[in-house]
């Protein structure tokens, strides 16, 4: 029993590192239950109380400024905006063809407002749901001053739980977070176990490259995360000591592709098979129990057997070899994630450019499109319901929050109507389930709204599944229920996601290929200016922090993992597109991976001296390889502005004899070959080598 409950609570720590979603979920459940008690004693209409819960919610889930301070300001601005709502929400349901308008205008603001960041996002959407859901529970312009009220009371339900009851805990967030590395750590491995044991199939090597993303993720919430713990020195320490990890791990996994690609006897396969479910038991347990691995049998055997592997390997030694060098490097994480010092008070300066408040982009793009689809909506939601109307608007919010082209939006909305399909029956077995029990409705709908904010970050199809079992709730609750009203549900989301889906690609579209070749144009100019201060550092011109360069650079391709979702979802029919998104998005994670082996690598000064001229033509030749392929993405489709520059071929060991450099260096040229890989995707060949320096 004990090794169940075990392995429950690594699931979920490797499901939600750090239990972010877990806190943002309660605080909004917890919320709506202290505004709806503050508000009992005054007994105001259910319609009112609502209202209070609403705001209690959405002020939960939007506001995410990154400090404290900023999340009190944007708490006051939301107050603001939604008083302005409501009071022009009731006001325009008294004059039916205004509140259309001024509904859909909202929309253009709320989208718009995206371009302000995580303020300019919260301030819209609250915006936009206290304009609809006044207009959701036919409020009148008599009830203002009591909605008002109900709004205050959430918005302050909201304060105190952000920062009294539920107040993050850095140190035990911290703790959560390697929890769940060493659980995410733990999957790869078993998703290793797997393969191996099928010797590898398309589907377990699905689940390794899931596993590898999602470790991957754990290890950018350990750098967020680790200055609010321990000094900087520390936290640089601990960073570099996590990516070392990861590229272990990484180097586990493409051994035992690797391996699986020879012939493996049976015994040897459960041997390594045995090997590695040994290593992950020593993984999937709570850090502060867990004695240093180096402190383990295994660990010395592991090692002893590493040492003995040399250039006649036996069959499977390439294994055993990643998994004793993977013990290494958790060893070194494990010391180097314990704190010995306090929190370094200083904080970085905002180097961030402002953001212009008037411009022609994307953003105000989608603003367009999203008035236009709102429009369209309004037309086809009074065609199905005169009443019901403003759920078609809804959706075409929804499906343009977030997404920058017509193929995510395409894909939003796909997702919101297959979402609301299944809480349909969601909402109908729910209210035939409570019989019409307050208490019992009042329970499911807290349960609702807890799923709700907890898989909106990551299933669009889970949230509209709790959104629209929760109408249906709530339709019980106001005494409107019937299977009438939430068909009425689903027609006004096909409408909303076809009106959204048409405008996005009929109105000033925004091609997915289009933003993702921008995207990597921006991990291009990221991995120029890591290139230009790895050589730096490396020639001892500078000391700079590579590391966080190189996070800069993985952070520029989870855009473009985002960005090119469109091509690479089931939702496209097009196998060959699928592949070039694909194939796209594994030739940026490859620059990625090996910059950040550079930057675990790199220390200042390594090649200083006679080697800094030869480190400069080489980081040379790749920046003018960089320019090459950014100018084939300014232009795609035209005359190539020129051929890639390969190596010359020399080998790494034959350049130095130090053993860190060489593993550098070998980095660099692997590097090298990425980047001639994402050069012949747009149509770039290489020429012999050469070394031009850049200007």
């Amino acid at each position: 029993m004990n090794h169940f409950r075990t392995a429950a609570l690594d699931r979920l720590a490797a499901a939600d590192p750090g239990l972010v979603r877990l806190r943002l979920a309660g605080s909004a459940v917890l919320g709506i239950v202290l505004a709806v008690g503050a508000l009992l004693p005054a007994h105001l209409p259910l319609t009112v109380m609502l209202v209070g819960a609403v705001a209690a919610m959405m002020t939960a889930f939007t506001v995410n400024d990154p400090t404290p301070g900023g999340q009190a300001v944007t708490l006051v601005l939301a107050f603001l905006t939604g008083a302005a709502s409501i009071t022009v929400a009731s006001l325009g349901s008294a004059l039916p063809p205004m509140d259309s308008v001024v509904f859909v205008l909202l929309i253009f603001v709320a989208v718009y407002a995206q371009r302000f960041g995580a303020r300019g996002t919260a301030l819209g959407s609250v915006g936009f749901f206290l304009f609809f859901f006044p207009m959701f529970l036919q409020a009148h312009v008599k009830q203002v001053p009591q909605l008002l009220l109900a709004l205050a009371v959430g918005v302050l339900a909201n304060t105190v739980v952000r920062f009294v009851l539920l107040r993050p805990n850095a140190a035990a967030e911290f703790l959560r977070v390697r929890r769940a590395f060493r659980a995410r750590l733990g999957a790869v491995v078993r998703a290793t176990e797997a393969y191996l044991a099928v010797n590898g199939s398309e589907r377990t090597r699905k689940q390794l490259r899931s596993s590898l993303n999602r470790l991957h993720e754990c290890v950018l919430l350990i750098e967020d995360a680790a200055p609010d713990v321990v000094d900087a020195r520390a936290a640089d320490r601990l960073r570099r000591r996590a990516i070392e990890v990861e590229l272990a791990v990484q180097w586990l996994a493409i051994t035992v592709q690797r391996t699986c690609s020879d012939e493996l006897t049976a015994e040897v396969r459960d041997d390594l098979i045995a090997r590695l479910a040994r290593f992950r038991a020593l993984m999937e347990r709570d850090p502060r129990e867990l004695p240093l691995i180096s402190q383990t049998g295994e660990f010395s055997r592991m090692l002893v057997e590493g040492s003995r592997i040399d250039e006649h390997a036996a069959p499977g030694d390439g294994v055993r070899k990643a998994l004793a060098e993977l013990a290494v490097a958790d060893d070194r994480a494990q010391r180097a994630a314990a704190p010995e010092s306090t929190v370094d008070p200083l904080d970085d300066e905002d180097d961030d450019e402002p953001t212009p408040a008037f411009a022609y982009d994307n953003r105000t793009r989608s603003a367009i499109q999203a008035v236009v689809g709102g429009g369209l909506a309004v037309l086809g939601g009074e065609l199905v319901s005169h009443q019901r109307w403003y759920w078609a608007v809804l959706t075409v919010f929804v499906v343009f929050i977030g997404a920058s082209s017509a193929g995510a939006t395409f894909v939003k909305g796909v997702r919101r109507l297959g979402g609301t399909l299944i809480g349909i029956v969601g909402g109908v077995l729910l209210a035939l389930l409570v019989g019409g029990s307050t208490p019992a409705t009042l329970a499911l709908i807290l349960v609702c709204v807890f799923g709700m904010v907890y898989s909106a970050r990551v299933s669009q199809v889970v949230m509209a599944f709790f959104v629209t079992s929760m109408l249906g709730l709530l339709y019980s609750l106001l005494g409107t229920f019937s299977l009438e009203v939430l068909w009425i549900r689903v027609a006004e989301t096909a409408v909303g996601a076809a009106a959204g889906i048409l405008a996005a690609v009929v109105i000033v579209p925004v091609r997915t290929r289009s933003v993702m070749l921008d995207d990597i144009a921006a991990v291009l100019d990221e991995l120029a200016e890591f290139l230009e201060h790895t050589c730096g550092l490396l020639a001892g011109e500078e000391n700079v922090n590579i590391i966080e360069l190189s996070r800069d650079l993985d952070r520029a391709v989870e855009q473009v993992r985002t960005t090119i979702e469109p091509l690479t979802h089931p939702v496209n029919l097009r196998s060959a597109r699928r592949d070039y998104g694909w194939h796209v998005l594994t030739t940026l994670e490859t620059i990625a991976f090996r910059a950040r082996h550079v930057a675990a690598r790199a220390q200042p000064g390594q090649l200083a001296g006679a080697d800094a001229d030869r480190l400069r033509r080489f980081t040379g030749r790749l920046l003018a390889n960089i320019d090459v392929v950014g100018k084939a993405l300014e232009a795609p489709g035209g005359p190539t502005p020129g051929p890639l520059v390969r190596d010359d071929g020399t080998p790494v060991s034959d350049r130095v004899e130090q053993a860190e450099t060489r593993a550098v260096l070998s980095s660099l040229s692997h590097l090298d070959e990425a980047l001639v890989s994402l050069g012949r995707v747009f149509g770039l060949q290489a020429t012999d080598p050469r070394a031009p320096v850049r200007p």
